[in-house]
């Protein structure tokens, strides 16, 4: 049978328990958490944005929770056990040199949550300043991980300036 991909984006999961199933998304600054139950054999990604405000701690960051919680409410309907759920945790890069660190929140999040929770994290690959490409088959647990070879700090190609207008400038 032929591999099925579900491709999910910011703010966005996917569940299966099909082995046929592969779930994928790219990674920035972003953050993926792939829970499973190795016993139903189901799992799930999830694909935050944000997880943290700058002026809150881990009982009222909303985002973060709610993402993870609805992640752990749809892999329970399909059958898993919360305690037997385990995770692996992708992302969480510094995309932009200069600006505020929001993949290291992000990630920082992302293991307080589970360890609150009692969910064993197998793994995870965090920071760096590159992107990542992650495909997870929830049924089973296993995770591939592409980190992409562009580096934020080689300079890019910089595109001829458009030709001159009217000098009007829309904002």
């Amino acid at each position: 049978m032929a591999e099925t991909r579900l491709h999910i984006t910011q703010g966005q999961h996917a569940t299966s328990g099909n082995p046929d199933v592969v779930i994928t998304t790219l990674l920035g600054s972003c953050v993926a958490c792939c829970l499973w139950d190795p016993g139903a054999k189901v799992g799930g990604m999830n694909h935050m944005l944000l997880t943290v405000r700058g002026d809150a701690d881990l009982t009222d960051n909303f985002m973060g929770v709610n993402a993870m919680e609805v992640l752990i409410n749809e892999l329970i309907k399909a059958g898993a056990r919360r305690s037997s759920l385990r995770a692996k945790a992708f992302g969480g890069a510094r995309m932009v040199n200069g600006l505020s660190d929001i993949g290291d929140a992000n990630a920082q999040f992302t293991l307080d949550f589970l360890a609150s929770e009692g969910i064993t994290c197998d793994g995870h690959s965090f920071g760096g300043s590159n992107a990542r490409n992650i495909r997870f088959w929830p049924a089973s647990g296993r995770v591939l991980q592409r980190i992409s070879t562009d580096h934020i700090d080689e300079p890019k190609a910089v595109l001829q300036a458009p030709p001159k207008g009217n000098d009007l400038e829309l904002f």
